[in-house]
């Protein structure tokens, strides 16, 4: 028997080596699009909603709380029910569980979970959401009393 030549062992140890890269990253793209949360608006959810109720995968929802529509129940008060739109289509929305402070009606919600049945997405995460001018109350009155002045964006 032969012995490997030195150009043969690099080549092998060249090609074990991008085999193993080519799996190891194969592994990774696999594992990561079985984690991937989608996000969709109301008008979007109606257009898919045989798909989103045939797989029952969680994904987010996104849009405004329309107002007059939040509702508390349940004895503790912690059954949430509320509808979101994108100003073309509406969505039922209901979540158990407390409300973050920023969440009210007329501002942006995002909420994770699935979808019940056509008209009714069941969450199990809820996130508030704020424009970009948003700022604490406690920073904005810490940066008032520090003698400097909170400038305004036109």
């Amino acid at each position: 028997m032969m012995p490997i030549q030195p150009r043969h062992r690099r080549l092998i140890f060249i090609g074990l080596t991008g085999a193993g890269l080519a799996v190891a990253l194969a592994l990774v793209l696999i594992g990561l699009r079985q984690n991937v949360t989608y996000f969709y608006t109301p008008s979007q959810v109606a257009e898919k909603s045989a798909a989103l109720l045939a797989g029952k995968k969680s994904f987010r929802l996104g849009g405004m709380v329309e107002k007059g529509s939040v509702h508390h129940a349940g004895k503790d008060g912690l059954d949430l029910s509320f509808t979101v739109t994108d100003f073309n289509r509406t969505l039922k929305v209901r979540y158990h569980g407390l409300a973050p402070d920023l969440f009210r009606e007329g501002q942006g919600v995002v909420a994770e979970g699935h979808l019940q049945d056509a008209g009714l997405f069941e969450a199990t995460l809820l996130l508030a959401k704020h424009d970009e001018k948003y700022m604490p109350p406690e920073i904005k009155k810490s940066l008032g009393a520090g003698g400097r002045g909170i400038k305004k964006n036109p």
